[in-house]
Formats: C-alpha cells, sequence, structure tokens
C-alpha cells in the first residue's frame, strides 16, 4: 500500500542517572567520592533515502522512542551512551509540526539529514561534584527527558515530469510505455490508486523520472475524488504532461478535459499554471479521434512543439515526445519547491 502521510510521535533517549559512589580499595583511607555520571539519551534523526518510495514503513507506528542512555557507575565509570534512532524517509518528504502545520524541514537530497529530537543529558555523579573544600559530596543528578515532537511526514514526489489526466485517459499505459513500468491497466475510472514513478533511461545515460498521479476529476481541488491527496504531488515536478483522452468513449472531449484540468490545477496552486507544459492526445488509433482532434485545436491555440497526437497502446508518437521531453528539461531551470 502507498501511504504518503502519516502522524507520529517521536521521543528522544533519557540521559542516563548519576550515581554515589565511593572508592573503596584496601588500604586507601578516605578513598572520595567514585559516581560516574550518565550516559546521553540517543537523539532521533531523520535521513532521506532515495530506495524509499512511500512512508509504508510508518503505517502502524504511532509512537517511536530512540534508546535512553545508561545509569553511571562506580569507579567513576560514565553510563552507556544510547543509540541513536535513524528513520529513513522518502526525497521528497516535509516534515510538518502536527499540531500548527508548519514545516520543519524539507528533504530533497540523498542522505540529507535532520537531528528532530536531541536526547537528554547524562546526570552528574557524586564525584563530580567534588571541589576542594567540599571532597565527599554526597549528592547525585538524574538525566534529563529527550526533546518530544508530534510530527506529521507528507511525501510530494520528486520528478521531471507529472503526467495530468483524467481516470481513464490512458495515464498508466503511456508511463508503461515509456518507462517499462508493469502498472494495472483497465478500461474503468481509477484504475491508479496510488502514484507511479518511473524513469526514462536516455543514449548519454541520463534519467528522466515521470510521476503519474492518479486520475483528477472535477472539483479535485475541493477533495472530491482522489482530490488533494494526490494533487500535490505534481508541485515538485518541473514539466507537466497533460494526458487527453481523443476517443471520446467516456461521452467527454478533449477540449472539455482540458479545461477542466487546468482549472482544477490552478484553483490547487495557481502557480502551476506558469509551470512548463506539453499537452498528449492519446487514443489516436479509435475511430472517433479525428472528429474530437480537430474540435480540439480548433478550440485552443496550441504551437505544434507543445501539442502531440499518440497512441499509449501501439507507442505511436512516442519518440518524438521523449524528445521533446528532454529538450524541455535542459531549458528548465531547476525550481524552487
Amino acid at each position: 500500500m502507498f501511504v504518503d502521510r502519516v502522524i507520529i510521535e517521536l521521543i528522544a533517549g533519557k540521559g542516563g542517572n548519576g550515581v554515589v559512589a565511593w572508592r573503596r580499595e584496601k588500604y586507601i583511607p578516605k578513598g572520595g567520592p567514585a559516581g560516574g555520571n550518565g550516559g546521553r539519551g540517543g537523539s532521533v534523526i531523520l535521513e532521506a533515502d532515495t530506495q524509499i518510495s512511500s512512508l509504508d514503513w510508518f503505517r502502524h507506528r504511532r509512537i517511536l522512542k530512540a534508546q535512553s542512555g545508561g545509569d553511571g557507575g562506580g569507579n567513576c565509570r560514565q553510563g552507556k551512551n544510547g543509540t541513536d534512532l535513524i528513520l529513513k524517509v522518502p526525497c521528497g518528504t516535509l516534515l510538518k509540526d502536527a499540531k500548527s502545520g508548519k514545516v520543519i524541514h524539507d528533504f530533497v537530497e540523498d542522505k540529507e539529514r535532520f537531528v528532530l529530537c536531541k536526547g537528554g543529558r547524562g546526570g552528574r555523579g557524586n564525584d563530580s561534584f567534588k571541589t576542594p573544600t567540599h571532597q565527599a559530596p554526597n549528592i547525585c543528578t538524574e538525566g534529563t527527558l529527550g526533546e518530544i515532537h508530534h510530527i506529521e511526514l507528507e511525501l510530494k514526489l520528486i520528478a521531471d515530469v507529472g503526467l495530468v489526466g483524467f481516470p481513464n485517459a490512458g495515464k498508466s499505459t503511456l508511463i508503461s510505455s515509456l518507462a517499462g513500468l508493469r502498472v494495472k491497466v483497465a478500461a474503468y475510472p481509477f484504475t491508479t490508486l496510488q502514484p507511479n514513478l518511473g524513469f526514462i533511461e536516455l543514449d548519454n545515460y541520463k534519467r528522466i523520472y515521470i510521476a503519474d498521479i492518479p486520475g483528477i476529476i472535477e472539483g479535485a481541488s475541493h477533495n472530491r475524488g482522489l482530490g488533494l491527496e494526490f494533487l500535490r504531488h505534481i508541485e515538485r515536478t518541473k514539466l507537466l504532461i497533460f494526458i487527453l483522452d481523443a476517443s471520446g468513449i467516456d461521452g467527454r472531449t478533449p477540449s472539455h478535459d482540458f479545461r477542466i484540468l487546468r482549472e482544477e490545477i490552478g484553483a490547487y496552486n495557481p502557480e502551476l499554471l506558469e509551470r512548463p507544459y506539453l499537452v498528449v492526445l492519446n487514443k489516436i488509433d479509435t475511430e472517433d479521434s479525428p472528429s474530437h482532434i480537430q474540435e480540439f485545436e480548433k478550440n485552443y491555440s496550441i504551437s505544434s512543439d507543445m501539442l502531440f497526437k499518440i497512441s499509449a497502446v501501439y507507442g505511436e508518437g512516442l519518440q518524438e515526445l521523449i524528445e521533446k521531453m528532454t529538450q524541455r528539461l535542459s531549458q528548465k531551470k531547476e525550481i524552487e519547491y
């Protein structure tokens, strides 16, 4: 199951307690204090990892704790430090305060780390209280508690290209053809119930990462259908590709779909309408596609280098689309997320 939002409580380890102890060696009168300090509690650290694609691991975990530090011992022995708890998250994860929604950190780069909860300090043993005027202290302190944070992890996929379209427009078929990714394909709405992430490997060994966003419907910006659960996944993409069904098999037209898709994206985040985009008319192998394509070209004056007519099933027109995607991405500067 694909999980892209979780709420958990993270607790750093408590510091170990200091102890009161005395030197007991034979023939050493008035041996003095020998109580050691407690060890530091383990911290909670989050680390981005490109090998992880979702937040599934956190699905049934609501409280996670780092190890507490060990208590001090006699002979001035210091307690063992607690082991840090390192939690791996996918690149593209937002770390938020669960109550206020404030973004604490945004994980973008692989191996990027953030110390969220610092472990508690170890308590002091009586040896550390010894002074020239107070050589037999009989006191010690407890370790302090580790920091606690109630947080939300929200994943926004990081991809070069985001495929946007209505259910059954052929996005899953297209990403299967382009990236060789095995995804469920069928002729009914909402076949894709989770984002799919694949890539195209070019001749120069560079990769173009493609995210297939589950079908948007009218009202998605108001959280209708899959709505806001997946609209956020297009925010990090550098190039949008609108996939339009040219067959008219579901009673819709490419002109209608294109208008609704842009309205929903604009209502969700107007800045996304300024993002570079391409328009793909899919299913040109169907009987009614020529009339729908003609109507679309009449309603929208989209230049020929931005408009592509393809058949994802038969691979027609895909090479031209890949070439244009590569060209547009090479021209595009990095987007500030």
